[in-house]
C-alpha cells in the first residue's frame, strides 16, 4: 500500500482494513513499520475529524457517585459542607483547586476529569 496521510472517510475504511491485515505483524520489519506508520495516520485523522470532547467535571463527580453508590455527604469531605456540595453540583459554584485535589486523591478521580 502506498502510503500518504488520511484526507477523508473512504481512505480512513482503507487504511482501517489494511491495518488488520498487518494486525500482528513483527516489529522492524516492512509490513510492522507500515503498520506503525498507518495507526499514526489513523490516530491523527480521528484526532481532527472525530475528536472526544473533554469530559466535564461535575459529570465525572456525578458518575462515580452513581458507579460507588455515593451521597451528597459523601461529598463533603472532599467539597465542604453539605450547601457547598450542593452549590457546585448544580453548577453554581466551581471547583476549587483544593477540592480538586482532594477529589482526586480521595475518590480518584482523574485531573483530567475535574480540570475543564
Amino acid at each position: 500500500m502506498k502510503l500518504k496521510p488520511i484526507k477523508n472517510d473512504r481512505e480512513l475504511n482503507r487504511a482501517l482494513k489494511r491495518i488488520e491485515e498487518l494486525w500482528g505483524a513483527k516489529p522492524d520489519t516492512p509490513r510492522g513499520d507500515e503498520l506503525d506508520v498507518l495507526m499514526l495516520f489513523v490516530e491523527k485523522y480521528e484526532d481532527e475529524h472525530y475528536a472526544i470532547p473533554a469530559s466535564d467535571p461535575i459529570e465525572a463527580i456525578k458518575f462515580l457517585m452513581e458507579q460507588k453508590n455515593l451521597s451528597r455527604k459523601d461529598l463533603e469531605p472532599y467539597i465542604g459542607t453539605s450547601g457547598r456540595v450542593s452549590e457546585v453540583l448544580s453548577r453554581k459554584r466551581r471547583l476549587t483547586l483544593a477540592m480538586i485535589k482532594k477529589l482526586h486523591e480521595g475518590l480518584k478521580i482523574p485531573y483530567e476529569s475535574l480540570i475543564a
